[in-house]
């Protein structure tokens, strides 16, 4: 699942639960749906800041360390 796919999950399970008129079972499904849509979020989220803060400045200017390698120019 791609972050754009997660959060337009997220935002059509808002648009329901904010419409009020669905029973408390369905409620709760769409909840707990949006709960995962939103983990999906955060997670893809984490990952694209892992890959940006492996750009590093060094003193030849920036250089890009790999995930659990050294540094390189």
């Amino acid at each position: 699942m791609t972050y754009e796919e997660a959060f337009q999950q997220l935002e059509a399970v808002l648009g329901k639960l904010e419409q009020g008129d669905l029973p408390l079972d369905e409620s709760l499904k769409q909840y707990e749906e949006g709960v995962r849509a939103l983990r999906a979020c955060r997670e893809i989220l984490g990952a694209a800041e892992r890959r940006i803060e492996e750009l590093t400045p060094g003193p030849d200017g920036p250089q890009l360390r790999p995930a659990g390698g050294e540094a390189s120019a």
